[in-house]
């Protein structure tokens, strides 16, 4: 599927100013990319001297906007912009693909299953749903307009790292994200470690891991 650049602008946050540069497939889905020091493809000699913090992380209405504590979502979105505004040059994909690929509907659905005792992985299997749905096929397209061939990327999932190193972009490193945990995402994190090869901690469980 091909993607192209649509439009961009200043966006201001409480954490700085960013870029927001929107991209559409040939399906009419946005994606959006936020950036900070990064120039056009045709300027990248203005950044070539650094390596960028990029975050690629996919939409999550509950965690993001509702500050949902099933899931670490939205703390990491917000460590994610505060760390590339502190690091001075970086990107932020924002990719439209809610509830891992299978969409608001089926994630809330899984949640209901999650409310049975079901953890995230055996929820979506249930209703008949991939695992995990995701595609990463947008970040190339999205990275190559700001002229990015390498990134340190903040990322816990090592399947982010493959993809983007099998798509012809370095990870000259690999930057933990462990943020937002509590009682109440603590087993949904345990299943991403122990059944989906994230990289946390063995004793995630504990209360030394629960923010206060």
């Amino acid at each position: 599927m091909s993607y192209q650049f649509i439009t961009s602008a200043k966006l201001p946050t409480r954490y700085g100013e960013f870029d927001i540069h929107v991209f559409e497939n040939e399906d009419g889905q946005e994606h959006v990319m936020l950036t900070v020091g990064l120039p056009a493809a045709q300027d990248i000699d203005a950044s070539a001297s650094m390596i960028p913090l990029v975050r690629i992380h996919s939409e999550c209405l509950t965690g993001d906007a509702f500050d949902s504590l099933k899931c670490d979502c939205g703390p990491q979105l917000n460590m994610a912009m505060q760390a590339v505004q502190e690091s001075g040059c970086g990107a932020i994909l924002y990719l439209r693909q809610e509830g891992r690929g299978i969409g608001l509907t089926n994630k809330i659905r899984a949640y209901a299953l999650q409310d049975q005792g079901h953890d995230t992985l055996d929820a979506n299997l249930i209703l008949g749903l991939p695992a995990d749905a995701r595609i990463y096929d947008m970040c190339g397209p999205m990275l190559a307009h700001v002229g990015v061939n390498q990134v340190r990327l903040i990322t816990n999932n090592p399947n982010k790292v493959t993809y983007l190193t099998d798509h012809g972009i370095d990870v000259v490193e690999r930057v933990p994200s462990i943020v937002g945990i509590t009682e109440d995402n603590a087993g949904y994190l345990a299943t991403k470690r122990d059944r989906m090869g994230h990289l946390l901690d063995k004793d995630i469980n504990t209360e030394t891991h629960f923010n206060q």
